[in-house]
């Protein structure tokens, strides 16, 4: 259909009068008239019925009416979009995210959007969740990439997926077959697992707080990167999401299992940003592109 008669229509519509939406519209109303008379007798349907109080939408209107919002809604997001492109030409991101979203996630998803905004600069900062939430509260952070089990009332989340933590080990371990782990199965098993670097338990020994005392662990640490090693020499269970072992798990040097636990299973991790400021440009599409990937992501299994 015609723009113009989508705009004529949907004013029609909204106006109940040909001749108070031709005054809105900036149009003589035998111009409005003429086009919905012309459409109507190309579809072979009346779209209003025609009173002396006004005009009302016929069954038929009422579908064309439909089309048309969502054809102009559809219209002005594309336009918003390329409004963010055309003006996207330099700026600088601050960027708040847990550990295990910078092996891998985080590194892809910049180079990609570097290559196409060359000018666009980025400072990248890892912390606990809380951290995150207070630095985009607080305007420190652009963006945050973090847990989304506990909101601050100053964020807002942009996308969120579930993210559950399970037991990353090696292959050749014996629990790599199952389909999913209890805590009373890992009881005893060395682990690994995440402390941050304040000495604060992490969200899982809040999730399990009085089941934690069963958990026999070898190695404490608030970096990935030690984590990762030990349990690739076979020193410990890891006890973490799949996201900073995805690519490993990917090439079969480690497997994930789920922890059947209500918590840890229904973990969700997301974009976060400020809900008291807009979003620029940059923030958008950028945000846009973290969505996109960690759609892609298969973190539940």
């Amino acid at each position: 259909m015609h723009s113009n008669f989508l705009r004529y229509f949907d004013e029609v519509a909204r106006q109940g009068s040909i001749r108070k939406a031709s005054a809105i519209l900036n149009v003589s109303s035998t111009t409005v008239n003429r086009k919905i008379i012309s459409t109507e007798n190309e579809m072979g349907v009346r779209l209003f019925e025609r009173t002396p109080e006004g005009v009302t939408l016929t069954d038929a209107g009422a579908i064309v009416l439909e089309h048309c919002r969502k054809t102009l809604h559809d219209y002005e997001r594309t336009r918003t979009l390329l409004d963010d492109i055309r003006d996207l030409r330099a700026g600088h991101l601050n960027i708040a995210a847990i550990d295990s979203v910078t092996y891998g996630l985080l590194p892809r998803i910049l180079l990609s959007f570097n290559s196409i905004y060359p000018e666009v600069t980025y400072s990248i900062t890892t912390a606990q969740p809380d951290e995150i939430m207070q630095a985009v509260a607080d305007g420190l952070a652009d963006i945050g990439i973090t847990f989304t089990f506990d909101m601050h009332p100053d964020v807002r989340v942009i996308s969120e997926k579930t993210a559950p933590i399970g037991i990353i080990m090696r292959p050749d371990h014996p629990f790599a077959g199952r389909a999913n782990l209890t805590i009373a199965d890992i009881a005893g098993q060395k682990m690994v697992r995440t402390v941050d670097a304040r000495g604060r338990n992490s969200i899982i020994d809040q999730a399990i707080s009085g089941m934690s005392s069963a958990l026999s662990t070898n190695c404490f640490t608030d970096t990935l990167h030690v984590a990762k090693q030990m349990i690739l020499a076979g020193r410990g269970l890891g006890l973490y999401t799949k996201i900073g072992f995805y690519e490993d798990i990917q090439q079969g040097t480690l497997c994930f299992v789920p922890l059947m636990h209500d918590v840890l299973l229904n973990l969700r991790i997301g974009v976060v940003m400020s809900a008291s400021s807009g979003i620029s440009p940059p923030e958008r599409l950028l945000g846009n592109e973290i969505r996109r990937a960690l759609a892609e992501l298969r973190l539940d299994s």
